[in-house]
């Protein structure tokens, strides 16, 4: 690129030098290449930097050589050599230009971020914000009409030539179809068993978790049997008192479900709320309360479906890692 750049100066200098002089083709070199070149050393030092050119150095880049061109072009004696002529000075531009656009991809691949595609990226996305403003709340009908067209041409061209933008969506369908394969291959081979009174489906119950997060309801009481103690008055009469609340040894009273902030005491994580960013431990949590809500468990897509319509936060990718570690967590001897 550096030798295309030195030869079209020559080239240049010698076309100019034969009609003009040396003093006069010295002079269109400089003017033409010379400066080309020091706004090419501007527009590579800035794309290193990682930062995005001024609009008058990609400019200058254009109108210096076509200057020159248009310069070398009268010189020419005949219309042969009026195209050679033309075409010389701009080696340097394509020079110039190749130099900046191999920097630039150097310093996409190794950090990541295009300086170029995110300056006309904040500058579409600023006049579509202010287009969207003036349609919305401008005085004049004609002004809101023209602005409300602006912001749909603008709207077009957001996320043009953003290649992060464009990997981070496919992450996203990556999920989403990772996540729609595990669900129906889960749904696809879990295991019911058929008995006298019902199906049962296959899986451990809350009793085999690691930690309970729902017990059974408690059994109806029976109105005609009222838990008694045994006593004697002072006529050694046997009599019946009301219990009071504690059990005897190796009697067990009826169960309640556990709540949410029961589950995350024992995890010993802060109750999650609705709305509020969770942890991963938060999730877990959350999805284990979900899961043994009902009888027989909750499947991954009943549970996920349960976490957002409860109001609950937390991305796709998160709430398949949770997932996964209340699953381990259940296979986990105890």
């Amino acid at each position: 690129m550096l030798a295309t750049g030195v030869a079209g100066g020559y080239g240049t200098y010698s076309n100019v030098q034969a009609v003009y002089g040396v003093g006069t083709a010295a002079g269109a070199v400089a003017a033409g290449e010379g400066a080309t070149a020091v706004l090419a050393l501007v527009l590579l030092g800035l794309t290193m930097l990682g930062q995005s050119s001024p609009l008058a150095v990609r400019a200058g880049l254009w109108l210096l050589p076509a200057a020159a061109s248009a310069m070398a072009a009268v010189a020419a004696p005949d219309a042969g050599r009026t195209v050679v002529y033309a075409l010389t000075p701009m080696g340097m531009t394509a020079a110039a230009e190749g130099m900046a656009f191999l920097a630039r991809r150097i310093v996409v691949h190794t950090d990541g971020r295009d300086a170029e595609a995110e300056a006309r990226a904040a500058a579409v996305v600023q006049a579509l914000a202010y287009h969207r403003a003036r349609a919305a709340n401008h005085p004049d009908t004609k002004v809101r009409k023209r602005s409300e067209r602006v912001s749909w041409r603008l709207a077009r061209r957001v996320g043009t030539g953003d290649t992060r933008l464009g990997s981070q969506l496919l992450d996203v369908q990556r999920e989403r179809i990772t996540t729609g394969a595990d669900v129906a291959l889960g749904d696809m081979f879990a295991i019911t068993v058929t008995r006298a009174d019902g199906p049962v489906t296959a899986g451990r119950n809350a009793v085999t978790a690691p930690v309970t997060p729902a017990l059974p309801p408690a059994a109806e009481p029976d109105h005609f049997a009222d838990p008694v103690t045994v006593g004697r008055d002072g006529e050694d009469t046997q009599v019946n008192t009301p219990a009071d609340d504690s059990e005897p040894d190796g009697v067990t009273a009826g169960v309640t479900p556990v709540t949410l902030d029961q589950l995350a005491a024992i995890a010993r994580v802060p109750t999650p709320l609705m709305g509020e960013a969770l942890t991963d431990e938060q999730i877990v949590v959350v999805l284990r309360y979900l899961r043994y809500s009902d009888d027989p468990p909750l499947s991954y897509r009943q549970t996920a479906t349960g976490f957002r319509e409860s109001g609950f936060t937390g991305g796709e990718a998160r709430i398949r890692a949770a997932w996964a570690t209340l699953m381990a967590q259940e296979e986990s001897p105890r």
